[in-house]
């Protein structure tokens, strides 16, 4: 009865536009009343669901993009991929995807990309001649590989959640971003062969040098965090302020492009940016606390293997589960609630942890391109100027593809496996 409340409570909030923070909060502050339980508890949950000092680690990648971003290395990431791509059929189309997943190496998240490669892609595709709905498609559907390349911050919630490697996690999820990025690029390439989209000019060895020279910087911090975590040198948290710094000396001295008088306005955005997720993180470890404290994780893992316990089914189960959450839910939100529920379920039918939290990030990212809620998909429509609705039906093959990718994650344990593994 009172899990009952509980969830109504939630879910009433969530339909009535209640941030998703805020919800979880609202609806444990509900719970704790009618449960006769202090309210002393919801402070105490809060700041042990903080004091992690892996989650320092968030400001500091945060802060980091933003740099990245702010220093024009989002133009040069862009010019890279349109060097290499643009002279195909569709090559716009093609450069948008590659920019994304070389833009995933330095924000970490997916609505960063959408916004940063659309503001300039999304408008220059409709220029040349792509439809606009298409355009949108095109960058709302690859940003979803910035939360899986890493540095991932999702990846970091999870880490945190289940203490696993966060360099092992990161390893898992170079391997299916990238098949989630190549993948993405056949149905870019098959409607615009069929729809007669533009393609470039060839160019020159020399000025795909000089692109890959503009790009070079940003391509390499992802190397930096990935061989300084892997390598012992410094902890997940030390590599965000690595980043941090690199991307000041990149921005300031190299690209020459950050001016001085920015870096408040970026320090205050990434404020900003920190205390929602934080505020977020603490709201649902007081939900999550209150859902084992009615064993509501064992209930669920009953159910589940009530219905079967064929590794199978239980997987693609847990699958629809997750993916519908994503489609209301945001990421790291649905992360904190469901991955502590779900894990038990994976671990009986033998799922590695680490395969399952790549499984878990993947399926809850796809929801940011699926309506309602998908943040990544009402950005892009809104910068491509076109409805929610032509957008969503033109994402119909390329979400296709992100599901194939899914299921070869979530089946085959090598794909995610085989780096952390070899590294180890």
């Amino acid at each position: 009865m009172m899990a009952l409340i509980l969830f109504i409570s939630f879910l009433i909030l969530i339909f009535l536009g209640v941030p998703v923070a805020f919800s979880l909060g609202l609806s444990s502050l509900i719970y704790l009343i009618f449960a006769d339980i202090p309210l002393a508890i919801i402070p105490q949950k809060m700041f042990t669901g903080l004091n992690s000092f892996v989650l320092l680690c968030i400001p500091g990648f945060i802060l980091a993009g933003n740099l990245m971003n702010a220093g024009g290395i989002t133009d040069r990431i862009i010019a890279f991929a349109n060097s290499i791509l643009g002279r195909i059929r569709g090559g716009l189309g093609l450069a948008n995807v590659g920019a994304s997943m070389g833009f995933a190496g330095i924000s970490g998240t997916a609505l960063a990309d959408t916004a940063s490669i659309g503001g300039i892609l999304i408008p220059a595709m409709k220029k040349e001649g792509y439809g606009a709905g298409f355009s949108a498609a095109v960058t709302a559907s690859s940003s979803v590989v910035g939360p899986i390349i890493p540095p991932s911050l999702p990846m970091i919630i999870v880490g945190t959640l289940a203490s696993l490697s966060i360099g092992d996690l990161f390893l898992a999820g170079a391997v299916p971003g990238i098949l989630i990025g190549l993948g993405l690029m056949i149905p870019t390439y098959l409607i615009s062969v069929k729809r007669n989209y533009p393609k470039g000019e060839k160019k020159s060895l020399k000025e795909v040098w000089k692109s890959f020279t503009g790009a070079f910087w940003a391509l390499l911090m992802t190397l930096i965090i990935l061989y300084g975590i892997l390598g012992g040198y410094f902890t997940p948290t030390e590599a965000s302020i690595v980043a941090v710094i690199y991307a000041l000396i990149v921005g300031i001295f190299i690209c020459k492009e950050l001016p001085i008088r920015k870096i408040p306005a970026i320090m205050v955005q990434t404020m900003s940016s920190t205390a929602s997720i934080m505020l977020l993180v603490g709201f649902a470890n007081l939900f999550g606390w209150i859902l084992v404290s009615e064993r509501i994780p064992q209930m669920v893992a009953d159910l589940i293997l009530g219905i079967s316990t064929n590794s199978v089914i239980v997987i693609l189960l847990i699958i629809l589960l997750v993916l519908f959450v994503g489609t209301f839910m945001e990421t790291i939100a649905g992360l904190v609630i469901l991955f502590p529920v779900l894990l038990p379920v994976a671990s009986t039918i033998g799922m590695d942890p680490i395969q399952f939290g790549v499984t878990m990030v993947l399926a809850m990212v796809i929801g940011l391109v699926t309506p309602p809620v998908g943040v990544c998909l009402f950005v892009a429509s809104q910068i491509g100027r076109v409805s929610m609705g032509k957008v969503t039906l033109e994402l119909i093959p390329f979400i296709g593809v992100m599901l194939i990718v899914l299921l070869l994650v979530a089946f085959v344990p090598q794909i995610t496996l085989f780096l952390p593994s070899l590294f180890n």
